[in-house]
């Protein structure tokens, strides 16, 4: 089967994204697809220097230049696959031909229409997500990374005829346990072999709920049990406010801002933790839960979808908001902690590669097919 994978744009920097993209194209190549990728180029935003500026000046290259090249190359595809629900106006050059997209969250959509009054969104981005909602509500066929982000899209899209579907994200890296954290990463962390930490993992944005994560940690290195334990934030470089939040708390000999690390280290550091603390307040879907899983550390987070959802009965779920009830769950669940260990192996079986993949190329198949089966009837 042609398939062409439209991608995002390279300058905005959504590694997820990418990680999903290049994910899709390596196994539906090593399945035998024909695949191509459209994804618009910078043109006009290396025209300025100014960070500001550039950002509108992409919006030409991805808004103005690409569609007419999105269309061409569709012409010869069996199947056009938009993989990010952010660029849901591609649809419209696409228009006529069998076509799916992916929805990953509706975050950035609900924070346009004031759901977080506390993250208010500027006025370019609330006509940006505007712009995707009324191109999603024009969709036909949408997979959604989680049965809660399906629920929340249906709810702001109502009733559109368009089929909406879930198929869970992958396992995008061979995560698994190993025996021992490299050297070299413990003396880059200030980390002695066998000192017990907990791990989190992600970005800035303000449903990763980081600062939470220290007022829980805060809280938790009360109990003998974890009174010399670090917290290792791995992702992006902290902000300014939770470097102020870590100083005040009087924990900056004991949480660790590791930055960005490779798959290798993360594997590494995970399958050594006391567990994951990742107590999101939203999520798409939260693919750190199954990475920790797959190495067999205990999951600590939220108590609500996806969160619940993706982690199974192999976590324990905790109520960001209220921090002293968390570290209770968390001392008690612990002491679970092989039990933990083997059903988070069992959980993590639902997202291996071979088994997303496989529902990926079922669905491909049928979008197709249906469309064959309709040429004859719309040309009669």
């Amino acid at each position: 089967m042609r398939i062409l994978l439209v991608a995002n744009y390279e300058p905005d920097g959504q590694q997820s994204m990418r990680r999903y993209a290049e994910w899709l194209e390596r196994v539906l190549r090593e399945r035998g697809h024909c695949l191509a990728i459209a994804r618009p180029q910078p043109f006009f935003s290396r025209l300025s220097r100014h960070s500001g500026l550039g950002k509108y000046l992409g919006y030409l290259d991805k808004f103005v230049l690409f569609p007419p090249r999105l269309r061409r190359m569709a012409r010869a595809q069996d199947i056009v696959h938009v993989v990010d629900h952010s660029n849901s106006m591609y649809l419209r050059a696409v228009r006529g031909l069998p076509n799916l997209i992916t929805c990953h969250d509706v975050l950035a959509i609900r924070s346009a229409r004031g759901d977080f009054p506390d993250h208010p969104t500027s006025w370019s981005g609330r006509l940006l997500q505007k712009w995707i909602l009324a191109g999603l509500r024009h969709a036909r066929r949408i997979v959604c990374v989680s049965a809660k982000t399906a629920a929340d899209l249906r709810a702001l899209t109502g009733e559109t005829g368009a089929t909406v579907g879930v198929i869970p994200n992958p396992l995008t890296w061979n995560y698994s346990p190993v025996d021992r954290i490299p050297v070299s990463l413990l003396d880059r962390l200030g980390l002695n072999p066998g000192e017990p930490y907990l791990l989190h993992i992600g970005g800035n944005q303000w449903y990763k709920n980081r600062a939470g994560a220290v007022r829980i940690f805060a809280q938790l290195i009360g109990h003998s049990e974890f009174d010399s334990a670090k917290l290792v934030f791995a992702g992006k470089r902290w902000t300014p406010e939770l470097r102020a939040a870590v100083r005040e708390a009087g924990l900056a000999g004991q949480v660790i801002e590791a930055g960005e690390l490779s798959n290798k280290d993360l594997q590494a550091l995970l399958s050594h933790a006391v567990a994951l603390l990742y107590p999101s307040l939203e999520e798409g879907f939260g693919w750190p839960i199954i990475e920790a899983q797959a190495c067999g550390c205990p999951v600590i987070t939220t108590c609500r979808p996806p969160m619940s959802e993706v982690a199974g009965d192999a976590a324990i779920l905790i109520d960001p908001a209220d921090p002293a009830a968390a570290v209770d769950a968390i001392a008690a669940g612990l002491q679970h902690r092989d039990q933990l260990r083997s059903a988070g192996f069992r959980n993590v079986e639902r997202y291996r590669e071979s088994s997303i993949a496989r529902q990926y190329c079922d669905l491909y198949e049928e979008i197709a097919l249906a469309a064959s089966l309709a040429a004859p009837a719309a040309g009669s």
